[in-house]
């Protein structure tokens, strides 16, 4: 063969691999519109943090878990921002459930085979039930799931089916100049909506991890959802009442014995609404979403769980975010933004943001990176942020650069805007 045949080969790959670069998302940036510091932690496209109120981190905060296309990976935290992420894959084909909150497991199924737990740093693996699992509370002694199911004791009667009127009507009385963004949202309510007319009853199912036992109870009719365990207290599940956020009264806790099963959060008012509700990290408070009355008036509200006193800090309409994150101390909160087509319907509301709580009792807030150019409707659109454990950094997930990925913004500012 001719050498100087393979010149235009040469060329050829030294071209595609250019051109690849080039569409490679960028490792670092100062963000020109807030003046802080972003850079990219996964290196797989696909890549994404988990649901914003799964726990990620381990108990001692030096580590951090992330799916990739390949499996889960972790980061160390101690050395982000310090040279490239240090990455590395705990367990191959698999997705995380959430990280342990005492021990340096993470949990995960493969296949809807039975779960499983793989140590971050020996990789070490096991398996740990193959009853179905949804959460795992704090001490990793129980497992809980739903299931469709009637109340064998004939104690939780069905009630009346309910007449909702449609959505358009209900959310926007009187008015026939909906905006495009106004029209979706009146559609997608109608959608969930179906679901409480005459709502089927479920049903939780406790597993113990010592004894493999299983038992069922907290029947109720209602779609039973976002299920998560107390990070300090092993036997106090929080959970909602999905659908329709101004149609249920949504936010909940039980025991895994099936006792003291409680309203969180009662309305006071049409139209209210409170959801996308999380704990904080010391078990005290449930945080979520409120709003008087729904895309009107905006709140960061938290219920302390053994007084149900409640706490609001008031959020201007360009700050509310899908959802929102304590870091463990309590002393910041972070926000995801929202694009004008969510229930804020915020005209410039596409930041992730950072809000200090202030002495007066109001909240001070920060933007940290522009999201301008998210697709909040993609898969694994919704950036579900969380704050490291040193209250250093904001994780995201974005797909702002194209194919998603995972992100961190710097806390501290490193120039101005």
């Amino acid at each position: 063969m001719n050498p100087a045949g393979l010149i235009p080969l040469v060329l050829l790959a030294l071209f595609t691999a250019t051109a690849a670069a080039a569409d490679e998302p960028p490792l670092e940036w100062i963000d020109p519109d807030t003046g802080h510091r972003v850079i990219r932690i996964s290196t797989e496209p696909g890549s994404a943090s988990l649901y914003f109120h799964q726990n990620t981190c381990t108990p001692e905060g030096d580590k951090m878990i992330f799916n990739t296309p390949g499996g889960i990976a972790a980061v160390d935290l101690t050395t982000l921002g310090k040279g490239a992420p240090r990455v590395e894959l705990v367990v191959s084909n698999a997705s995380a459930l959430a990280m342990a909150f005492r021990t340096r497991e993470v949990y995960f199924r493969r296949r809807g085979g039975p779960l499983m737990a793989a140590h971050v740093d020996t990789r070490a693996v096991r398996e740990v039930t193959r009853a179905r699992a949804t959460a795992v509370n704090c001490d990793e002694t129980f497992v809980v799931s739903t299931i469709a199911a009637e109340d064998p004791s004939d104690r939780t009667p069905r009630p009346e089916p309910r007449t909702i009127l449609p959505q358009r009507e209900r959310m926007f009385p009187g008015r026939t100049d909906l905006t495009p963004e106004e029209e979706a949202s009146a559609r997608k309510e109608d959608r969930l909506a179906r679901r409480l007319i005459n709502p089927r009853s479920e049903a939780f199912v406790f597993t113990s991890l010592k004894t493999g036992e299983s038992v069922t109870n907290g029947y109720q009719h209602a779609w039973l959802n976002h299920l998560q365990f107390s990070p300090q207290d092993p036997g106090l599940l929080l959970y909602c009442h999905e659908g329709t956020w101004h149609e249920v009264d949504r936010i909940w806790t039980i025991r895994v014995d099936g006792s003291e099963q409680q309203l969180r959060h009662r309305r006071s008012m049409d139209m209210e609404i409170a959801g996308h509700e999380f704990w904080s990290w010391d078990g005290r408070t449930i945080w979520y979403d409120l709003q008087t009355p729904r895309s009107r008036e905006f709140w960061l509200a938290g219920v302390d769980i053994k007084t149900g006193k409640q706490t609001r800090y008031r959020i201007e309409r360009d700050w509310w975010s899908v959802h929102y994150n304590v870091s463990r101390d309590g002393s910041l909160f972070a926000g995801d933004g929202g694009d004008p087509g969510q229930v804020a319907f915020a005209k410039d509301g596409m930041w992730i943001n950072l809000f200090r709580p202030q002495p007066d009792g109001t909240l001070k807030r920060e933007r940290l990176v522009n999201m301008s150019k998210q697709d909040y409707y993609a898969p694994d659109g919704e950036p579900n942020v969380s704050i490291t454990p040193d209250n250093k950094w904001v994780v995201f997930r974005s797909n702002m650069h194209g194919p998603t990925h995972v992100y961190a913004v710097e806390i501290a500012k490193h120039s101005a805007p």
